[in-house]
């Protein structure tokens, strides 16, 4: 494939993305686990199962692109999956304060993977990469629907059970 600098940003990107996702799949768990309410467990499982999805999608860019697969780690995601277990140990088991830290947490880790699918999905498209374009951008809008479901869940329920606690 080229080996132009802007492409080579691109395939480090999405090596970022790809180590991301899959250490999202082996820490999500712990995040289900932790949850009071059954409405944080089922939207953060609902999650694990689509990010398993997206791990598979972003594979499958690397095919389009007559790329490996491979994974890079991503010092950003591993400083919010560390940030979203530090939560865990610092709040009370059974609250809704701590339902209300982990929708936090993991809204600061969708809010990264917007970034970072917005702009591989931009520089996919400025390359002629249509199809890698697409399948980022279809994750791109996982990510914000996973994004909206969060603070729906907050603002429904989860904050002001928290906060009169």
């Amino acid at each position: 494939m080229e080996e132009r600098l802007f492409h080579k940003l691109f395939l480090d990107e999405l090596k970022d993305i790809y180590w991301a996702e899959k250490h999202l799949v082996k820490n999500l768990p712990k995040l289900v686990k932790a949850a009071t309410t059954n409405e944080l467990k089922d939207a953060i499982s609902n999650h694990l199962r689509e990010t398993e999805e997206q791990v598979k999608k972003v594979e499958r860019v690397f095919e389009l692109l007559g790329e490996k697969a491979q994974a890079k780690k991503c010092d950003a995601m591993s400083g919010l999956v560390e940030e979203a277990s530090s939560i865990i140990d610092e709040t009370d088991k059974g609250t809704y304060t701590r339902d209300a830290a982990l929708i936090t947490a993991a809204q600061k880790v969708e809010h990264y993977e917007i970034a970072s699918y917005g702009s591989l999905t931009a520089m996919a498209k400025v390359m002629g990469h249509d199809d890698a374009a697409t399948i980022l951008d279809e994750i791109l809008e996982e990510e914000k629907n996973a994004d909206t479901g969060l603070s729906d869940l907050a603002e429904r329920s989860i904050n002001e059970r928290a906060n009169n606690e």
